[in-house]
C-alpha cells in the first residue's frame, strides 16, 4: 500500500488542511482577539504546527516513492522563496513568539 492509500494519513493530511485554513482565516483577526483569545489562538498555532512537523517527517521517513516526491516538491517550492522546511518552522516559530510577547 502507498503512503497515500493509507485511510490514516488521508484522514489527517485533510484534518491538518482544514485546521490551517481555519486558523489562517483566524488569524486576520488575531488584532482584535482579548489577551485570553491571542494565547488560546497561539496555543493553536502551535499544536498545529507540531502536527505538520510530525506528518513532515513521517513524510521524510516513508519508503513510498509519492511521499519522497512529496517533500522533494516542497523543498523546490521553498526554495524558490528562498528557504527551506526547517527555515519555514524556525519562522513560523519565530513570528510565534514575538506574538506572544506582545501580548
Amino acid at each position: 500500500m502507498g503512503f497515500f492509500d493509507s485511510e490514516v494519513v488521508q484522514q489527517e493530511a485533510k484534518q491538518l488542511f482544514e485546521d490551517y485554513q481555519d486558523l489562517t482565516r483566524l488569524g486576520g483577526e488575531f488584532g482584535k482577539f482579548d489577551r485570553e483569545g491571542k494565547k488560546i489562538f497561539i496555543e493553536k498555532m502551535e499544536d498545529m504546527m507540531e502536527r505538520y512537523r510530525i506528518f513532515m517527517k513521517r513524510f521524510e521517513l516513508s519508503e513510498d516513492f509519492m511521499a519522497k516526491m512529496t517533500i522533494e516538491q516542497l523543498k523546490t517550492q521553498l526554495s524558490q522563496f528562498g528557504t527551506t522546511p526547517e527555515q519555514m518552522f524556525m519562522q513560523m516559530n519565530q513570528t510565534l513568539e514575538r506574538m506572544k510577547k506582545e501580548i
